[in-house]
């Protein structure tokens, strides 16, 4: 699996990669709900010869914060439908949606 958004060698010569701060699901970068537009765009570049790939590695992340964001409030937890449109309805689904965006 890939590394994730931004990873690179040599992180600290270059800008700051768009990654999940634990356990609140931020991205450390630019303080948006992870995975933030940048993380997103480099996602696709990433996985763009396997959209599978990043939609099973996308889904693992779900289930991650999921359990993350329920436990910091567990009365209150996240919404299933938000949680899926926020991880996964973005993803392209073939290589055409990847070419028509």
């Amino acid at each position: 699996m890939n590394a994730g958004p931004g990873r690179r060698a040599g992180a600290g010569d270059g800008p700051r990669p768009h990654l999940p701060l634990r356990p609140i699901w931020l991205c450390r970068a630019c303080a948006a709900p992870w995975p933030c537009a940048t993380a997103r765009l480099t996602l696709v570049g990433e996985y763009a010869h396997d959209m599978v790939a990043l939609s099973v590695y996308l889904c693992a992340v779900l289930y991650d914060a999921a359990g993350d964001l329920y436990r910091l409030n567990p009365h209150d937890g996240p919404d299933p439908a938000t949680l899926f449109r926020r991880f996964l309805a973005w993803v392209p689904r073939s290589r055409t949606d990847l070419q028509g965006r």
